[in-house]
């Protein structure tokens, strides 16, 4: 991991150094993939965080033993993509149909008691929709175009990279956003006292995955992007 200026580069930049630095936004519910385009100093402000705090725990956590396997910016742009479908894509997949059930079930049985349940559901309805799309346009279209440019450099599949990208950006704000909200909704996921089984699997789900969508869309918008727009130089 080189030695970046914490005043100076993004977030998304500061995490695709060096993933460690995830966990302190996390743990400061600051946004490094969607978000990532802003300075820590600018997120800070906004969040009323205090910007020295969060600089020193990233300084903390990056004297640890660092794990060569997270250093995805290393990776070269294909074996990232395959990555990306083999780990993120097929958890999405594979988790989308229950979270879609349990979310539209607890808004059914409690939703008299906790209103916020039915736009939780309605929301997640919305982002299964457009991931299914956006998972299917990476597949077929933008990923096969990143690795036929790297064997053939050819200007068609330059110029798909870049209209991909633009619109897959668009969408992975839109998938953010939502997670955002849902998590707003729910207060960071807190349990009610009544609270059934369902209620509680739903919620530990929801949490999951917006775990995997931060590290996915950040794998994608601060990293594979950037890396897949310089072929075109």
């Amino acid at each position: 991991m080189e030695t970046i200026n914490l005043q100076t580069v993004s977030i998304g930049e500061i995490v695709a150094n060096d993933f460690r630095t995830a966990s302190v936004f996390k743990k400061n519910r600051i946004d490094f993939c969607c978000g990532g385009k802003k300075s820590l100093a600018d997120t800070c402000r906004e969040l009323g965080i205090d910007r020295q705090r969060v600089e020193n725990e990233i300084n903390e956590v990056s004297i640890t033993p660092s794990d060569p396997a997270q250093d995805y910016r290393s990776w070269r742009p294909g074996f990232l993509c395959d990555f990306i479908v083999h780990t993120h894509h097929k958890y999405v997949l594979q988790t989308l149909p229950d979270l879609v059930m349990y979310t539209q079930k607890i808004a059914s049985v409690h939703g008299d008691h906790h209103p916020e349940l039915l736009e939780v559901a309605s929301l997640f309805a919305k982002i299964n929709e457009e991931l299914l799309m956006h998972l299917k346009n990476e597949e077929e279209l933008l990923f096969p175009a990143i690795k036929h440019v790297i064997a053939h450099n050819d200007s068609a599949s330059k110029a798909l990279i870049v209209s991909e990208i633009n619109r897959m950006i668009g969408e992975h704000d839109f998938a953010g956003g939502a997670m955002d909200r849902i998590n707003q909704l729910t207060d960071h996921y807190k349990l009610p006292a009544d609270s059934c089984g369902t209620y509680q699997v739903a919620f530990r789900l929801l949490e999951q995955f917006e775990d995997d969508l931060h590290i996915h869309v950040h794998l994608e918008n601060n990293i594979l992007y950037p890396a897949a727009l310089k072929l075109n130089n």
